[in-house]
């Protein structure tokens, strides 16, 4: 500080920035630049193309197909995860007995809380593989459950109609605790007195949440919603060890599609690098649409 500030500022932001600039930044504009190439990835050469790629990407079915299924996730996952979030958060923190203005949460609540993290301190990995061993369509927990009840369980993961919608029902299985326990910590610090005053307007619990809890804590329901759109907009590890894409493309997502071009047989890195940037413009394109649409003014309590 002797010398100024300005020489202090350069020694300690230049050199993080500068590393940021060659790992982070770098990449993203070889991305750019390798998506109007047609390069194989292995050699050494690479003939500028434009938007060529582009152009084959706008033809491309399997591409829309995997767009599709993106979509749907964009619209199931962050509105089914937030929806069981909210739900489990208000029945652990206000769920129980009537004491307090209503605000007790149910008997167990510490335990309740540790069972719905518990798939966060799992790996993707681990999760997939559990998971597919559950839906095997021979020995696997869910059919075995259903031949209990007399019922003959379907090949889940290798049948056109219900692939996808398994592998959804496990993205939003391995998301909800985590915001269960976020939106418990929000729901935590809003004032008491408020629910009291509410609980003595004769409010039912059903009132309470859209009507108090909602809004003021809106500003973590949106963080959560952005995070599951762009989870949304991924979801690449779980179809590739669960599905791979199948059966049929079924439950092929855009993540998988460009992966299985730059590494499958055809080793197309030019055309899966346009993919990639496809990728970052919809994902921005929502993080920011989301940001948007969920604006409102900030409630302000103390």
């Amino acid at each position: 500080m002797r010398h100024g500030k300005y020489p202090l500022i350069v020694t300690f932001l230049v050199p993080p920035l500068l590393l940021y600039g060659i790992f982070v930044l770098s990449p993203y504009l070889q991305a750019f630049q390798i998506s109007t190439t047609n390069w194989l990835g292995y050699s050494a050469e690479a003939d500028f193309v434009g938007l060529e790629n582009f152009a084959t990407l706008l033809r491309d079915g399997y591409v829309w197909n995997a767009i599709k299924n993106n979509a749907i996730l964009l619209l199931v996952l962050p509105l089914v995860t937030i929806g069981l979030g909210l739900f489990f958060a208000t029945m652990l923190n206000m769920g129980g007995r009537r004491g307090r203005a209503g605000v007790v949460g149910v008997t167990g609540t510490a335990a309740y809380r540790l069972v719905y993290f518990f798939p966060q301190v799992l790996s993707v990995v681990i999760i997939a593989i559990i998971w597919r061993e559950v839906y095997h369509p021979n020995n696997g927990l869910l059919n075995a459950s259903l031949g209990a009840l007399g019922i003959n369980g379907p090949s889940w993961l290798g049948d056109p109609r219900f692939a996808f919608w398994c592998v959804l029902a496990v993205l939003i299985w391995s998301n909800v605790g985590f915001y269960v326990v976020l939106f418990g910590a929000a729901m935590q610090a809003i004032p008491r007195d408020i629910y009291e005053a509410v609980m003595l307007d004769g409010a039912s619990r059903f009132v309470t949440l859209f009507k108090v809890t909602i809004p003021l804590l809106w500003d973590t329901v949106q963080v959560a919603w952005i995070y599951l759109a762009i989870a949304a907009l991924d979801g690449f590890i779980l179809v590739q060890l669960m599905t791979n894409g199948g059966p049929n493309f079924s439950s092929d997502v855009i993540g998988l599609r460009m992966y299985d071009t730059a590494f499958g047989s055809e080793t197309k890195f030019g055309y899966a690098s346009a993919i990639g940037v496809v990728m970052f413009f919809l994902t921005l394109s929502v993080a920011v649409l989301a940001l948007r649409a969920a604006r409102r003014d900030r409630i302000e309590y103390s």
